[in-house]
């Protein structure tokens, strides 16, 4: 994130009026919320982290139990619980 200059980006009369709250001081303004991605769009964890689920059900489905998954995937078998037993 770089840091922006209020007095090139901003109108005159907003910059005055922006400045009757704060002065001297760094903001952050985040994106608006339509603009806003959800978590794990951009680095694509989440889709990352779908594909994992999914195949950790079909493998559950498939035979594979709860504690060899729990080893192959390196995750705790509460966790593999939830992936299989989830309505997803």
């Amino acid at each position: 994130m770089n840091y922006l200059k209020a007095t090139d980006l901003l109108p005159d009369d907003l910059l005055k009026e922006v400045q009757r709250y704060i002065q001297g001081e760094l903001i952050y303004i985040p994106n608006r919320p339509s603009e806003r991605r959800r978590w794990g769009e951009s680095s694509g964890a989440a889709q990352y982290y779908l594909n994992r689920n999914e195949e950790v059900r079909a493998r559950f489905n498939a035979g594979v139990s709860i504690d060899e998954l729990s080893e192959q995937y390196g995750l705790s078998t509460d966790r593999i619980k939830k992936i299989v037993y989830s309505k997803k």
